[in-house]
This record gives structure tokens, C-alpha cells and sequence, in this order.
């Protein structure tokens, strides 16, 4: 047991199919194809989405060759942000992690938004009717304290939901693809040149944010039981799995539908299209129990998002980056950071019941979205660390793992970037100033925050300095004669 927490994990419990479960946990395909799609088609107005999510995750499975190749040589809980700080600067390293903290607590708090609702609309068909803010705050109650349990527990309880998720997911496709409207499938939506519009490209964001979790595995590598592979294996399974059920379900929905008609239909059923659809051809029962699993795969995601944060502030108090207090661990938990992020959540939750805000568009889309935006902006700034780290030292990679497909993720992570920026008021469609530009200001403060208290720690902290990105306490980090001090 470690009271500290200055240690790294000992021991490498988690095989490729928990880290999977995990990541496909913190990716919620249930979770997108219920909540998300259905808001792409009805708030977005754009028919392209199959294409977006198949299209991201193809470039995400490029950017991923380099991403796994590094890993095996920076296996670090911190994944972005040491990546970040080994291929670029210590400082833009610390600056990476503040934007990982935000984005990802963006992610998981917005999540419980749409997890009232879902919660609340699957307890009406029981006749019981409990307001979604009740909802919310028991599943943050049950998650605090999954938190504080060892994450192998939790990779069980997970497995359960996942299965039973997709299963779901991979029903009601096959009846929607089974009953097309007009007799006849259509494969309109599956035409590429949907996105070449402003509305389309916006749709690439969205698509980033729905893929957000199949990252997670770089998040648990020193927990693996062999890194080298496991990571590989599992990320690559959860990209599949989303190209897959995203895609294909986005298309299923537009076949029922019409594709002329998918639009109008979505927007009149935001909270429950995925359902709406298929319900004329099943029996009730089905669709009452696809409605009990869309709140279950929520609070899947949540409680993945959850280990992930807790994950990421532990490595970046280890090293003395933030407040140590927030290192403490025990039986390998980082239960102070997890801690921390049950404090945020509850805060951000009740604030939102006392403005009465809306909790699908407000906090579900709103947060995740953004969030998506800020883990896109990591995944390019990963990107360009692994380009930069390759190039001082090829590490017995091959050309194709540590320059091509690297060189290939940049480029288009970063017009993917600079897009989702130009058009994200058309993503949350809304004209408001401050809605649109509050989130990309938001991770561009915090990134330039990161930076500067970066070079404050080298100047005031060296020790400190000299850990980033390492994992480890300044006290038992290595002596690393690579430090640039012009950093």
C-alpha cells in the first residue's frame, strides 16, 4: 500500500481485452449512435456523417501507427502530455496536460447530462419519473466511489456494459437496414462529397468527439502486462469498432429514414431517433431495453472518463507539476485525483440545476463537443511530438512507423484542427459569440498557461523541471542530459 503515491504502478495486470473494454468503455458506442448522431443530423442538418466518422477514423488509424510506436518508448500514464513534453519542450509538455485536464473533465462532466435524461426517460417506462439532476447525482455518488477501486474491478463491470451495448447497437441497425424506406436501401449518405462544405467539415469534429476514448489504452500502457503490444492491439480493435458501429449506424438511421427525410425526422426526436426508428418493427420490450442500456453505456463512459482524468492528474502531480497532494494513491488508485475530479463534477452539476439549464444541449452536447475539440488539439500536438521525437533518434523504428504515416497524421490533424476552429459555430449551431469562441479561447489560455508555469518550474523548480514527462517524482527521475534549458 502507498499513502504517497511517488511510485510507479508495480504491477502489469491489464491484458489487451481489458484495455479494449476500457477504451471502448470511455468511446461509448451506444453513447454516440443514441446521443450524438442523432444531434449531427437534427442540429447539424448535414447528411454526410457516415462519411465523417468512417474518414476520421482512418486518419486516427494512421496517426496512431507513429502514436504506438512512441509509446513504446515513452510508456507513461500521461500519454498526450509526455508525448508532447519528450518530442517538443518540457513547457509545451505542461501546457499539453492542462489542455488534456480540461478537455477530458469536459468530456466526462458533459456525459452526465445526457445520462439524466436517458436515466430519467428509461425509469418513465417503469412509471417512475425522477427528475434528470436526481439521476445525475446518483451516478456521480456510485461513480466516486467506483473511483477509489482498483481499475481491474472496474474493466469487469465494464465488459458487462459493453457487451450488452453493442449487441444492442447491432440489433437495431439490422432491423433499420432490414425495413429501408421505399423498399429500396439507399447509400446517399455514404457519398463522400457531403463534406465538402462548411457544414461537413464541421461534421469532422464532431466525428473527433465521438472517437474520443480510443486513446485510452496510452493511458494505461505502464498497467499492461506487455505495452509493446497491448496498446497496439487495443487501439487499433476500438478504431475498428467505431468505424464500424458509428458509421454504419449513422447509415442504418438515414435507410429507414429516407435520406431525404433523416434531417426533419432527427430533429423532431433529438433524445431517442436511435430508438424511434426501429420501434415500429420490434416488440416493445426491445426497445424499453435498448432505452435501459443508452443510460447504462453512459454511465460506462462516465466512469471510463473518469479513470482517465484521475490517470492524468496523478502523473502530472507526481512530477511536482501540480499540488503533490493530488499524487497520493492507495493499492495503486489515485484516490485524491479521483477525488478531485468527483469535487469538479459535483460543482459543475449543481450550478447547472440552479441555472436550469438544458441538460442534452447546454451540458451533454455543449461539453463534449468542446471537449472533442480540445482532444483533437492534443492529438495534433501529439502528432507533431512524434515527428520531432523520431527525427532525433529512429529507435529501431521503421521509415513508415516513425516518419511517413506520422508526416501523413500531421497534416491532416492540423487542417482538421484549423477547420473544426473556422466552422465550430456551425458544429453547435448557434451564433452566439461567446458559445462558439469560449471553448477553442479556452484551450488556447490554458495551453499558453501550461507553457509559462513550464518555464517558471525551470527556473524556480529545476527538479521539478527535469521530470516532466518522466512519470516520476523529481526525486527519483532520472538525470536526463537532453535538457534544452533554452526550452
Amino acid at each position: 500500500m502507498s499513502d504517497t503515491g511517488l511510485t510507479e504502478q508495480k504491477t502489469h495486470q491489464l491484458g489487451t481485452w481489458s484495455v479494449f473494454v476500457i477504451a471502448v468503455s470511455a468511446m461509448t458506442p451506444l453513447t454516440v449512435v443514441a446521443g450524438a448522431l442523432p444531434l449531427g443530423y437534427g442540429e447539424v442538418k448535414e447528411k454526410g456523417i457516415p462519411v465523417a466518422y468512417v474518414l476520421v477514423a482512418a486518419v486516427l488509424a494512421i496517426f496512431t501507427v507513429g502514436l504506438v510506436a512512441m509509446a513504446r518508448h515513452v510508456p507513461n500514464r500521461g500519454a498526450f502530455y509526455a508525448y508532447a513534453a519528450k518530442g517538443l519542450t518540457r513547457p509545451a509538455g505542461v501546457g499539453t496536460a492542462f489542455i488534456a485536464l480540461l478537455a477530458y473533465n469536459a468530456m466526462q462532466i458533459g456525459l452526465y447530462g445526457a445520462f439524466g435524461v436517458a436515466a430519467h426517460n428509461a425509469a418513465a417506462i417503469f412509471g417512475l419519473k425522477v427528475s434528470w439532476i436526481v439521476w445525475a447525482l446518483l451516478a456521480w455518488a456510485v461513480i466516486a466511489l467506483l473511483g477509489l477501486r482498483q481499475i481491474d474491478f472496474n474493466a469487469r463491470i465494464l465488459t458487462v456494459l459493453v457487451c450488452a451495448e453493442v449487441l444492442i447497437v447491432l440489433t437495431l441497425d439490422l432491423v433499420m437496414v432490414a425495413h429501408p424506406a421505399g423498399g429500396s436501401v439507399s447509400f446517399d449518405t455514404l457519398n463522400p462529397g457531403l463534406i465538402a462544405s462548411a457544414g461537413g467539415v464541421s461534421l469532422l469534429v464532431g466525428a473527433v468527439a465521438g472517437m474520443v476514448g480510443f486513446e485510452a489504452p496510452l493511458v494505461y500502457a505502464a498497467e499492461a502486462r506487455d505495452p509493446r503490444r497491448t496498446v497496439a492491439r487495443a487501439i487499433f480493435m476500438t478504431l475498428a469498432v467505431a468505424a464500424i458501429l458509428y458509421g454504419g449506424s449513422a447509415w442504418a438511421m438515414s435507410v429507414v429514414a429516407g435520406p431525404e427525410h433523416i434531417i426533419d425526422v432527427a430533429a423532431r426526436y433529438l433524445n431517442d431517433l436511435f430508438f424511434v426508428l426501429p420501434d415500429p418493427f420490434l416488440p416493445s420490450a426491445i426497445t424499453d431495453l435498448a432505452r435501459v442500456f443508452f443510460a447504462t453505456s453512459l454511465f460506462a463512459a462516465m466512469l471510463a472518463f473518469h479513470h482517465t482524468v484521475a490517470r492524468y492528474a496523478l502523473t502530472v502531480a507526481r512530477e511536482g507539476v501540480l499540488p503533490r497532494s493530488l499524487a497520493r494513491t492507495r493499492d495503486d488508485v489515485p484516490v485524491a485525483a479521483s477525488m478531485a475530479q468527483s469535487a469538479l463534477a459535483l460543482v459543475v452539476l449543481v450550478v447547472f440545476a440552479a441555472l436550469v439549464l438544458n441538460p442534452t444541449s447546454d451540458l451533454f452536447f455543449f461539453g463534449t463537443v468542446s471537449g472533442g475539440l480540445g482532444v483533437l488539439a492534443l492529438m495534433t500536438i501529439a502528432s507533431y511530438a512524434v515527428v520531432r521525437f523520431f527525427r532525433r533518434d529512429a529507435h529501431g523504428e521503421t521509415r513508415w512507423r516513425r516518419a511517413i504515416a506520422p508526416w501523413i497524421a500531421t497534416v491532416f490533424l492540423t487542417l482538421m484542427l484549423l477547420l473544426s476552429v473556422a466552422f465550430f459555430g456551425d458544429l453547435l449551431d448557434s451564433d452566439n459569440p461567446f458559445k462558439v469562441w469560449s471553448p477553442p479561447l479556452a484551450f488556447l489560455i490554458v495551453y499558453l498557461l501550461g507553457v509559462w508555469w513550464g518555464r517558471r518550474l525551470r527556473r524556480d523548480r529545476p527538479a521539478v523541471f527535469a521530470a516532466i514527462g518522466s512519470g516520476l517524482p523529481p526525486e527519483e527521475a532520472p538525470a536526463d542530459p537532453e535538457i534544452d534549458h533554452s526550452e
